[in-house]
């Protein structure tokens, strides 16, 4: 496993990390033991970053998470989770101000059995776009929060994540030097879309280490296919389809190909990926250490030609 510097935090982030929305059961029913297996695999494995967010399964990923944690030392992992965005019962829910997101940092140290988190970020901040005060509500209100608990050591870092670029580059430019150490986009640097690679200048020159999120474009990238829920235009979905179906004729899974790609910018510290299943966590860590076939990237990217960096709105 290799190890990058994420920004000026300092921290040495494994290139491949483990996202825990998948403890979640968000993408389906899960088998917690092996779940939490999953865990030790990743850890085991090299991988240090671990990403959460009370979101994930209406905080069932935090509390999977935690059943792990609490069997692990303090100092294998370097841990993140997030505030702003929530749900119960089925229903999600946003909030973005002061006092909701400080109760949450506690509230999810608590269900993660840790009493420090190195890395807090405001999830989604799109959403806060139709809420009132907007983006400006981040800059004003919810960063202030967190750097609150950070001056209280209770935080090492702060960041932001979202899936439009435009709106982490706005609150950047909006707040005070520094505010912002740590952006995590998703779906922006994969093969069918490496927009992110745009905009290193811009998050190099601001000091903000990246990290890079769902190199297989929410299951684009990937002989099973999207879930029903998945939110590409049609265009993007059909040539992954078949872009994939090549990969496979060519004896090469897209989804290692997608691993290898995301992982290949040595400008990106990290890129983070979610499994509860162990053997996939096994699988990916392999991939990673093999060779990329750059050529056959070059015929995939063909194949999704026109759809390239087609995006879509966040869900």
């Amino acid at each position: 496993m290799k190890y990058r510097t994420l920004g000026k935090t300092g921290l040495q982030v494994s290139t491949l990390s483990f996202g825990a929305s998948s403890l979640g059961g968000v993408f389906h029913d899960i088998d917690e033991g092996r779940a939490i297996e999953s865990v030790f695999t990743a850890l085991d494995g090299g991988m240090n970053l671990i990403d959460v967010s009370p979101y994930y399964g209406h905080y069932k990923a935090e509390t999977v998470l935690g059943k792990a944690l609490r069997q692990i030392p303090r100092d294998r992992y370097i841990l993140s989770t997030k505030v702003g965005r929530y749900g119960k019962d089925g229903v999600n829910t946003w909030d973005y101000s002061w006092k909701r997101v400080q109760e949450s940092v506690y509230e999810s140290m608590e269900r993660l059995g840790v009493e420090h988190i190195d890395l807090i970020h405001v999830h989604d901040i799109e959403f806060q776009t139709s809420l009132p005060g907007g983006l400006q509500k981040i800059v004003d209100e919810t960063l202030p929060a967190l750097v609150e608990l950070k001056e209280k050591g209770l935080v090492s870092h702060v960041g932001i994540t979202d899936l439009q670029i435009e709106n982490l580059r706005w609150v950047i430019d909006h707040s005070k030097e520094g505010t912002v150490e740590t952006v995590l986009n998703f779906c922006h640097y994969c093969l069918c879309d490496d927009a992110l690679a745009d905009n290193l200048d811009y998050f190099e020159a601001h000091g903000i280490g990246l990290i890079n999120a769902s190199p297989l474009s929410m299951g684009l990238l990937s002989e099973r296919g999207i879930p029903d829920w998945h939110p590409a235009p049609k265009l993007l979905v059909e040539t992954c389809k078949s872009a994939a179906l090549y990969c496979k004729e060519k004896n090469y899974p897209i989804e290692k190909l997608a691993m290898q790609f995301s992982v290949s910018n040595p400008r990106i510290p990290s890129t983070l990926f979610s499994s509860a299943n162990p053997d996939n966590v096994r699988r990916n860590l392999q991939y990673i250490e093999e060779p990329i076939d750059w050529q056959l990237v070059e015929e995939v990217q063909e194949i999704i030609g026109p759809a390239m960096r087609l995006t879509w709105a966040n869900t």
